[in-house]
């Protein structure tokens, strides 16, 4: 009798296409992939897959079994989330964030699936967008949040939330009374996001002016690395105002006022589209919940300063 776990074993080696691939991607081994694939042509009757070279092709067979297997995978998600118990959402979920979601709300987040889904775990990697916009293309993370949204062929994006750029100063460096002219942020070294990413790009762009001297761009990979800097004075932070809140608090970072115009930026919640994505979509819809109620806590806040 076919069962669920040889149909989805079926599926992931096609859409991966390896047996590697589908064995990490369901958290077992290469031999219980092919001997899932061994049972399942065996009940079919019919060979499914090409074996003959690196990847893993499906037959003609294999490509009808496509349609139906993800049918019934997809049919198999859906009845689990409208009938069955939360806590029936098991496994574990590669997911995939932008460090500005860390020092925002990553840590509410991950509480609330542990409430909600207690069953579920997650893998959590951060990186920078490209990074992690080639990952999630290449399967190796199942869920995303970046600077987005992303356009890639099977991409499904959900917006999460807006943040404002703004240009941070330790108050050491004089900067804080009244607006600060380009010319005047030009003279200190600018401190922003890693090269290759969107905002360095924007950053770069904005102090490309006759006018103004060459200026000195310091890029990390690090905000916290980027924040510390500027605390110390060594330079103007160009960053989301939302992940230096407890700095602005107690004074060790001002927020300049200058009519230098950055736009912000959208973080989306990214996934491809599969017949299993459920608890992906379900996660990702907790994440815009707990992004928005972030920003209308934090926002009065950062009106003050």
């Amino acid at each position: 009798m076919l069962d669920f776990r040889s149909i989805e074993t079926f599926l992931w080696v096609v859409k991966l296409g390896s047996f590697r691939g589908a064995a990490q991607r369901l958290n077992t081994t290469q031999p219980a992939i092919s001997q899932r694939i061994a049972q399942l042509e065996r009940e079919m009757g019919v060979k499914l897959l090409n074996r003959d070279h690196r990847v893993a092709s499906p037959t003609p067979s294999g490509r009808q079994m496509m349609v139906y297997a993800e049918k019934l995978i997809g049919l198999r998600a859906a009845m689990m989330a409208e009938i069955g118990d939360r806590s029936a959402m098991r496994g574990v979920m590669r997911l995939g964030v932008a460090e500005t979601i860390v020092h925002t709300w990553l840590p509410r987040l991950v509480k609330s699936v542990n409430e909600v889904y207690p069953n579920l775990s997650l893998e959590i990697e951060v990186d920078i967008t490209p990074n992690l916009t080639a990952r999630l293309l290449a399967q190796e993370i199942e869920l995303a949040f970046v600077v987005g949204p992303l356009s890639a062929s099977g991409v499904h994006n959900r917006v999460l939330a807006d943040y404002p750029i703004g240009f941070l100063a330790s108050p050491s460096l004089g900067l804080g009374k009244g607006p600060v002219t380009p010319a005047e942020l030009a003279r200190f070294p600018i401190i922003t996001f890693p090269r290759k990413t969107k905002p360095y790009e924007v950053v770069r762009e904005v102090f490309d002016r006759p006018e103004l001297p060459p200026i000195r761009l310091h890029a990390s990979a690090s905000l916290a690395t980027v924040i510390h800097m500027a605390v110390e004075g060594l330079g103007i932070a160009v960053i989301p105002d939302a992940i230096v809140e407890n700095e602005l608090a107690d004074g060790r970072l001002q927020l300049l006022d200058t009519d230098l115009a950055i736009a912000p930026l959208t973080f989306t919640a990214s996934w491809l589209a599969s017949p299993d994505v459920v608890a992906v979509e379900r996660v990702a819809e907790l994440a815009r919940q707990i992004a928005q109620s972030s920003l209308a806590v934090d926002a009065p806040a950062l009106a003050r300063h």
